[in-house]
């Protein structure tokens, strides 16, 4: 039996694909209503439909289903003890390989937005704030899993997330990506030795 064809996306689900690009490129203060309705296919005015908060809600579900996307796939990580070290390594390149396919344009959209909010995006900037550590919160649950101390744990995956975003934003700009190639070496490096030593005290 030939498989059934996944649905198409409905217009929520394609205003939100349109609001995870656009924050990718352009950030979430480059891209205005009616580009946002092109790149979905969608009526004027069905926005407020789905999203009655306008522009900042839409960019708030952007960033929600990007973080449950993240989290999603590390949940399933820490459910199988994955080795953090070459999962960390496939995401780091994962990251690279999809800034470099895109001419060094699509960069994380988490870190594209967390840069340009005010203090008058306080939905944008609690989503963000749940986002990070929701992420953090399972990279730590995945370093947990090789041996190393919960305490130590989230301050490590704290570091990861950083050196991350970090070097994502500055291979963006140089258009190379030579400065996550050199930060992932570096952080498997550190974490490589971590582990080596919570599992030397454990014995």
């Amino acid at each position: 039996m030939a498989p059934v064809p996944a649905p198409a996306p409905g217009t929520r689900e394609r205003l939100i694909q349109a609001m995870s690009r656009a924050l990718q490129q352009r950030g979430y203060h480059g891209v205005g209503l009616a580009e946002l309705l092109a790149a979905a296919d969608a009526p004027k005015g069905v926005l407020y439909h789905h999203f009655p908060g306008g522009k900042q809600a839409l960019a708030v579900a952007a960033i929600e289903a990007t973080a449950a996307h993240i989290t999603a796939s590390l949940d399933r990580l820490v459910v199988a003890r994955a080795d953090p070290l070459p999962t960390l390594a496939g995401w780091l390149a994962l990251a690279q390989g999809q800034l470099e396919r895109s001419g060094y344009e699509r960069g994380c959209p988490l870190a594209t937005v967390a840069l340009e909010t005010t203090a008058d995006d306080g939905p944008v900037r609690a989503a963000l704030a749940t986002a990070f550590e929701g992420i953090r919160t399972r990279l730590a649950s995945l370093l947990a899993t090789a041996g190393i101390a919960p305490a130590q744990a989230g301050g490590l995956a704290a570091l990861v997330v950083a050196a991350y975003e970090g070097a994502l934003m500055q291979a963006r700009v140089a258009g190379s990506g030579a400065p996550m190639a050199e930060a992932a070496q570096a952080l498997l490096a550190l974490l490589q030795r971590e582990i080596d030593h919570a599992r030397r005290i454990t014995r």
